[in-house]
């Protein structure tokens, strides 16, 4: 997928050092998670060890992003996706346990821009080649937890689940507030139509 001078493509071992390179320019991504800790594989104790575990899933297909490429080819941001039992980790996992939406598919847990590209439309770009692969895979009910940013500023470095308002921009509906301004929303997805 192309959009503008952005190319989206999936995360794996054809991708794997550029997405690496993004995560190590970025110190690791909060304190070193490597896009690891939704994962909730215990014994990691190191941003080595979560590296390591990190490339291990990706180059044995149980890590799934739509990573981001700009017109050089260097990686800006993503948008990481699975099933529930591939990212069981959940921002408000009480809050939603206290009245779950119905099962899920898939889940998009974390989008992650590099700094000094935001506002540029990484994380929209992120956004659409996570549904576009998630569609090429039989679609299916997705869902997030991410916040509003209607009405108040908020800090682009803890919105590491995008906007509420984008994924409306995608269809995404509000299924139930998790706290002051994180919401469950889904979107059912139909499977991608092959040519």
């Amino acid at each position: 997928m192309t959009t503008g001078n952005l190319t989206v493509r999936g995360l794996d071992g054809s991708t794997w050092d550029a997405f690496a390179e993004l995560v190590e320019r970025n110190g690791g991504v909060m304190g070193g998670c490597w896009c690891q800790n939704n994962h909730r594989q215990p014994g990691l104790a190191t941003p080595e060890d979560k590296r390591a575990a990190k490339e291990e899933r990706v180059r044995t297909g149980r890590a799934h992003a739509a990573l981001v490429l700009d017109s050089d080819g260097l990686a800006q941001g993503w948008a990481q996706y699975g099933s529930p039992a591939e990212l069981p980790g959940l921002t408000h996992r009480r809050a939603y346990a206290q009245d779950p939406p119905p099962p899920a598919d898939w889940r998009i847990i974390c989008i992650f821009v590099d700094k000094r590209h935001r506002k540029r439309g990484v994380a929209r770009a992120a956004l659409g080649g996570a549904l576009d692969l998630i569609a090429a895979a039989g679609g299916g009910r997705i869902e997030a937890v991410s916040q509003t940013t209607a009405g108040r500023k908020a800090p682009s470095g803890f919105l590491f689940s995008a906007t509420v308002e984008l994924f409306e921009e995608y269809g995404f509906t509000r299924f139930r507030q998790v706290g002051k301004h994180s919401w469950i929303i889904t979107r059912t997805l139909d499977p991608a139509r092959l040519s």
